[in-house]
Formats: C-alpha cells, structure tokens, sequence
C-alpha cells in the first residue's frame, strides 16, 4: 500500500522518538538511494554538497534551488521510504525566500528539511537567532498549511565557524540549539560536535533529538546512542568514499592495467539498471 507524503512524515517524525538511534544515509542519486533502500534503512537523507559535486558545483549554496530540487525530487519517486531534503541554508536570507524553498520541498516529494544558520560569507558568518526563529516558524507554517508536517532539522555552523573560543562557541550553538528547538525545529544538527564531552553536554542540555554528523572522531553509532544522541547521517561521505574508489580504479589501470578495483563488489550493468527502475 503507498503512503502518502503526511503518512511518510509523521512515520519520520516517529523514528526520532523510539528506542533507537535513527542512522540516516545520505543519497546524491537515484541509484545510490535505490542501494540505501534496498540495505534496508527506513529513511534516507539527501547530501546537498554530494549532490553540487556530482553534477559540478562546490560545496556551498553554489547550486541553484531548482537543480537541487530536480535532484531531490527524482530521488523521492524511486524509493518507498520517507526523503528528508539537505536544502543548505534555504536559498534565501529571508523567512519568505525560506517559506517558498520549504513549499518547493514538499512539491518534490520530501518529508522534512536540513536549514543551515550559516550565511555562506565570511561577514558576518552566521544569521542571526532571531533571523533563523522567523524561518522556523515560517516553514512549520508551511507544512500546516500544505498538510505535510515537515520535519525540521536545524543545523548550526558556530562550533566549525564561530569566532570565539571552544568554551563560548560551545554555549552558543546550546543555546542556538535550544532557541531553534523552542521555534518548531524538531531536530538540532550541531555541525563539528565529535567529541564525546561536547555531544554529551549538547544531549543534555538540548531537549530535543540531536543529529550528529559522523565523520573522522566521531564516536560509534552505538557510543552516540549511549551519549543520547537520536539521530546520525553520514552527509557527503558516502559520496566522496566513491570518489575514492574511482581514484583507486585509475591509479590501478595506469600503473599495472589490472582491474581489480573495478570489478571487485561492483554490480552487473543488469543490477545497476535495476536501480533505476521500478521494482
């Protein structure tokens, strides 16, 4: 039976409320989101920066909204699952501009949204708490009004751009994360938090679920679950380990002509068709 996009976002916003860690992978494609499904995570999430790369932009809010949201969307109809959308800092500095991109989500087919406080310049580098509460408020209206009940995951950027010391950038992004919480965000994603001491001092004092980005010092998933955290996603790893792979395939081809690397674990072209077609 086919669930409806309001049916997808409460089941999402369920997965962040029951006895387990929620693990999201993070797709920039059709076929990489049709692997995640088929390995049997419940949800997936999109990588803004793995999706700018593979179709020729840098990280940052380089690619246009409509390029993004054609990606977004395709990957929403190839799979059954619930889609949460990396849409960066919300293709716009007002609450308005944010309001219409939260619209454009939920037109493509998503359940719920990554919204960066980042300004993407470097004067000043983050918005405002005031700014970021009225695009909160701004998108929760949204998914009221259109009847898809989006879950919002508000990121911070201050402990990887703050310009304080640890101690004052670490209070900041608690109280970012308590502000955002308060305005409708359901989720705080306090990019740069690695360590076990600052994860546990952010789940303590941020009542409500915390996704941490796993990455090089991350704890475990099973070390994040014990720390309180509720949700993890992997960003542009994924995307960035294929990279690697290629740039494994290319070295082997032109220095011994072998192909190990490229044919080891990799699907047959049927498999890969497979991928993007309806099951």
């Amino acid at each position: 039976m086919l669930r409806s996009q309001k049916e997808k976002a409460i089941e999402f916003r369920k997965m962040h409320q029951s006895g387990d860690i929620l693990v999201l992978a993070n797709a920039w494609d059709v076929p990489s989101a049709r692997i995640f499904e088929q390995t049997g995570f419940p949800a997936i999430g999109t990588s803004s920066a793995a999706i700018a790369l593979s179709i020729g932009y840098p990280d940052g809010q380089k690619i246009s909204r409509d390029e993004m949201l054609q990606v977004v969307a395709r990957i929403a109809r190839s799979v059954s699952i619930p889609v949460t959308a990396d849409m960066e800092a919300g293709y716009g500095n007002s609450a308005a501009d944010v309001a219409e991109t939260a619209e454009r989500v939920i037109a493509a087919g998503a359940i719920g949204l990554n919204l960066e406080d980042s300004t993407k310049r470097s004067d000043p580098p983050l918005h405002t708490v005031e700014a970021q509460i009225r695009k909160i408020v701004e998108i929760r209206k949204v998914g009221d009004r259109l009847g898809v009940p989006l879950v919002i995951n508000a990121r911070t950027d201050v402990l990887i751009i703050g310009q304080d010391d640890k101690s004052s950038r670490l209070k900041e992004a608690i109280d970012r994360g308590k502000a955002y919480n308060n305005a409708g965000a359901d989720c705080f994603f306090p990019v740069g938090a690695i360590d076990s001491q600052t994860i546990s001092e952010i789940t303590r004092q941020v009542r409500c679920p915390i996704n941490i980005l796993a990455t090089n010092g991350v704890p475990t998933v099973p070390e994040l679950k014990r720390l309180g955290v509720r949700r993890v996603s992997v960003g542009s790893g994924p995307a960035r380990a294929t990279f690697g792979l290629v740039r494994k395939i290319a070295h082997e081809l032109r220095e011994s002509g072998t192909y190990v690397n490229l044919l080891n674990g990799a699907p047959t072209l049927a498999e890969a068709n497979s991928l993007v077609r309806p099951s």
